[in-house]
């Protein structure tokens, strides 16, 4: 082979080599591309589903009756988002509110209900250790208020009288034996002390004898509870002729349910009102706290002390008491109208920007009038909202609300039957469990008759500008067997539709 040839040889290889090259190059690029094409086509739109989480989904974006925009679900990514998008306008038009969870000192109370008692350690009684007659009374009457050491009645005792008598001549002997012998006064001095401890083992070592009587005298100031005595009687050793007792300090005795006992401590302030002075509130503190548990109504006693100078508090009084439980360090809170009760777990709307929220399931501790301290789920300076029960017009809808939180994929539901159930009636009133009666007209889709029952509500708040006697529309559903709660609640009497307007 000559040159000539050996240089087309080789010049035609280089061109097959790089042709080769090119078109490996192309199918490279064109592969690359496809797969970025079928990527892109992975992340492409599959549907839209409801917001709230209902078995309801769309080809098309669109909102619900709420104004919520529906959530795109993309090939490949199915997982439910937990977040609820509503339009601004909706928001504005509901009167959504917010405000930031925050560190605050818990001014926690208890209430409980009490009676006036005497204090025990401020009552006496009058009962002599001998026999005599009551020869005459200086206080007669029950009620009376008597001061220390004012006499109260004078009694006639032979057995009294011949024990004064005895220590008399005994002191006389002794003042008249002073030249005597050693064992002559001895003898008198005995008889002097004999007589003496008669006397004191009566309890009258110091009282003065009137003639053939003895008065008895107030020990200490107070007022009269129980006279027995009357003017003329016999009265035999130990019997009890009068119990006086101080009032300028009394008791309250409280019962305090088992679950709440552990929060009361020794000398925690209680406010003390009564019924007869509704203005006056009265001072105390928690002196004791019985050792020993009703098994009946699962309280146990607890016992406040409360001054009482002007004896305005009466014995056997029923009283309100008001016992400081808070914490003394700063916790983070929320408002207590944030909080969701599902009935299995608690969950607060954190608002992350203008129309969107999250719910978030949280772990609560203590609570006061108006905060409940939030122990996880929610950070410090976080918006949430106070007004959550415009999410919560049904049971579905706040099941559907929180399914989000769970970890399962969102995947389109068949349809469900709903669970509400329309009701109109008239607002008895409100009850002290937190639930309301209400008077209902027939439930045809339970197929009830008319009648007045009591129902426990989703939020507080449905009835926030509703009056007892207000005709409702309200919405209910079973939470659980026989338990059946109020999710939406709208009064049509013109006197409460005007007091929401004012509101």
């Amino acid at each position: 082979m000559n040159t000539s040839t050996k240089q087309i040889a080789v010049a035609l290889l280089l061109l097959a080599v790089a042709v080769s090259a090119y078109w490996l190059g192309t199918q490279r690029r064109i592969e690359d591309q496809g797969l970025r094409i079928e990527a892109k086509s992975e992340n492409k739109i599959l549907y839209y589903r409801n917001p709230m989480g209902l078995p309801d989904t769309s080809p098309v974006p669109k909102k619900d009756s709420m104004g919520m925009d529906y959530v795109a679900v993309y090939a490949g990514d199915e997982q439910a988002t937990s977040s609820i998008n509503i339009s601004i306008d909706k928001v504005q038009k509901l009167g959504v509110k917010s405000e930031a969870a925050t560190l605050r000192e818990l001014n926690n109370s208890l209430r409980v209900t009490g009676r006036i008692e005497i204090d025990e350690r401020r009552t006496y009684t009058i009962a002599p250790k001998f026999e005599g007659w009551v020869e005459r009374l200086h206080v007669n009457t029950t009620g009376q208020l008597v001061a220390k050491g004012q006499a109260l009645f004078d009694v006639y005792s032979p057995e009294l009288v011949s024990a004064q008598r005895e220590q008399t001549l005994a002191a006389q002997g002794l003042a008249a034996m002073k030249d005597a012998d050693d064992e002559a006064k001895q003898s008198m001095q005995r008889l002097a002390e004999a007589s003496a401890t008669r006397l004191k083992n009566w309890d009258v070592s110091d009282a003065k004898l009137n003639g053939n009587r003895i008065t008895y005298h107030a020990k200490e100031a107070g007022i009269v509870l129980e006279k027995k005595a009357v003017q003329g009687m016999r009265f035999m050793p130990g019997e009890v002729l009068y119990q006086i007792a101080d009032l300028t300090s009394v008791w309250v005795v409280a019962e305090v349910p088992e679950q709440d006992i552990g929060q009361l401590q020794l000398g925690s302030a209680a406010q003390i009102k009564v019924d007869p002075y509704p203005e006056r509130t009265f001072d105390g503190k928690v002196d004791f706290i019985y050792p020993t548990l009703n098994s009946a109504t699962r309280t146990v006693q607890v016992r406040m002390q409360v001054a009482n100078p002007k004896a305005l508090l009466k014995p056997a009084m029923f009283a309100n008491a008001t016992i400081a439980v808070g914490k003394s360090s700063k916790v983070l809170t929320v408002p207590n109208s944030a909080v969701i009760d599902s009935g299995t777990r608690q969950v607060v709307l954190v608002r992350l920007s203008e129309g969107r929220f999250e719910p978030r399931s949280v772990s609560l501790g203590g609570r006061s009038n108006d905060y409940v301290e939030v122990l996880s789920g929610v950070a410090k300076g976080e918006q949430v909202v106070t007004s959550a029960n415009f999410l919560i017009d049904s049971e579905s809808n706040l099941k559907a609300a929180l399914s989000g939180m769970s970890d399962a994929p969102a995947k389109p539901q068949p349809t469900q039957k709903t669970v509400g159930h329309q009701a109109h009636g008239t607002l008895e009133e409100f009850n002290a469990d937190g639930s309301v009666s209400i008077t209902h007209e027939p439930i045809p889709s339970l197929k009830w008759p008319g009648m007045t029952m009591d129902f426990a509500l989703a939020n507080p708040s449905l009835v926030a500008n509703v009056k007892a006697g207000s005709t409702i529309d309200f919405e209910i559903v079973e939470r659980g067997e026989g338990e059946w709660v109020i999710t939406n609640l709208k009064a049509t009497t013109q006197e409460a539709i005007h007091a929401q307007h004012n509101h």
